[in-house]
């Protein structure tokens, strides 16, 4: 019978204690023992590299200098959050977000550029980009010297081994190699991850899920797109592809194959409305989701019919993933929200039609209204990750 490679198995344990450490710190080592699973013997190894390599820190709880107090004080185990620094950004058509966090998630700084380099050349916005990682960094007090990691998080088809943007409504053209270049410009790794993949590790961290090991995130943004979270990991396809929600077949149409962009996407939804004067210019600084909710309000027919029939595309989309994955709890964020109640209620209704009986009950639907600076902060949690990560197929002792 084949065993686990040890080497692969100890750098699972780690990462294991390095995570309970994070999401459940200050903590004890018999604590630590209880949630992973692991032998006292093998955690206390573990936490001793950690220790050694500066990740995390003791508390000591309890008064030493009372002697009325028996025993050892006890010592609880936290992250150092000056292990490291990385930046995240979210990066959209009409805006640019960036924080700086430590590694304990914290946010040193942040700015927001409302900016638009959609379609621009890759020159104009990698310069771009750069100024804006820049600024942030100084406003942290800190140089580029002192940052381990940046994550950019952009809509589309990310190829997140390789840095590749395969498709995204940013670029011009396809197969962008961005990690590359902004790894040269920065002189700092840099990572490029879909904007779906960060606001669902941000979620997994510092949100809705912190309680969870699963969990399935739609992004409902100027792409759709899909978040899975298993085993306190995030899913992805060949290559580390991130998956683009829009592009699934919802069936067949008289003109051909039906795709939930058609129906659910922001270009379906705002239809015609685009050519109007007032909503064209709401439309090109990124606004044109909180124009229709007011139009929606005002009762403008074309574009309640337009959220009503986004929001049974998404319900019916959201009981597929349901029936595949049966996640206990499915967030979904995004401009689409602002359009109101004709679209929640109309996802709702679909969803509770679609669901299969069996399922029904399973997952939580959870709406949520994540600022800019989350979405950021969830590309940061991405670059945090690929640091806990990193170091331990060679380091730590033999467990």
């Amino acid at each position: 019978m084949k065993t686990a490679d040890p080497e692969l198995m100890r750098a699972i344990n780690r990462l294991n204690v390095l995570d309970t450490i994070r999401r459940h710190g200050p903590i004890s080592r018999i604590e630590i023992s209880e949630r992973t699973e692991l032998s006292t013997t093998t955690v206390s190894a573990i936490t001793a590299s950690l220790l050694d390599d500066g990740l995390i820190l003791p508390r000591h709880e309890g008064d030493i200098r009372n002697e009325a107090v028996r025993g050892r004080p006890r010592v609880m185990l936290e992250l150092n959050p000056d292990a490291a620094r990385v930046v995240g950004a979210k990066i959209a058509a009409n805006r640019m977000v960036f924080v700086v966090t430590n590694f304990r998630g914290d946010v040193l700084s942040k700015l927001a550029l409302p900016i638009r380099i959609d379609r621009q050349p890759i020159g104009v916005i990698a310069d771009l980009v750069e100024d804006g990682v820049r600024r942030c960094v100084v406003d942290a007090g800190l140089s580029l010297e002192d940052v381990d990691s940046v994550c950019l998080g952009f809509p589309g088809v990310i190829e997140h081994r390789t840095g590749y943007i395969r498709s995204s409504p940013i670029f011009r053209d396809t197969n962008v190699d961005f990690a590359a270049e902004m790894s040269t410009r920065l002189a700092t790794p840099t990572i490029v991850e879909s904007d779906a993949h960060a606001i669902t590790l941000g979620h997994h961290w510092f949100g809705k899920a912190r309680d969870l090991e699963d969990m399935v995130l739609i992004s409902l943004e100027q792409t759709l797109g899909l978040g899975v979270l298993h085993g306190n990991s995030l899913f992805r396809g060949a290559g580390g592809l991130s998956h683009n929600l829009g592009d699934l077949v919802l069936g067949m149409g008289p003109n051909g194959v039906v795709r939930l962009f058609s129906q659910a996407g922001e270009s379906a939804i705002l239809g015609e409305q685009q050519a109007d004067g007032r909503f064209a210019e709401a439309i090109r600084l990124g606004r044109g989701m909180n124009h229709a909710q007011a139009l929606i309000k005002a009762d403008d027919d074309r574009l309640i019919s337009a959220a009503i029939r986004a929001g049974e595309a998404v319900g019916l989309t959201i009981a597929n993933i349901v029936t595949l994955f049966a996640p206990p709890r499915v967030i979904l964020v995004g401009s689409s929200l602002a359009l109101g109640e004709p679209f929640l209620n109309s996802l709702r209704d679909a969803y509770a039609l679609a669901i299969p009986p069996s399922l029904r009950g399973v997952s939580e639907l959870v709406f949520d209204d994540s600022t800019d600076d989350f979405w950021a902060q969830g590309a940061a949690a991405v670059a945090l990750y690929e640091l806990y990560e990193s170091p331990w197929s060679t380091t730590g002792p033999a467990l």
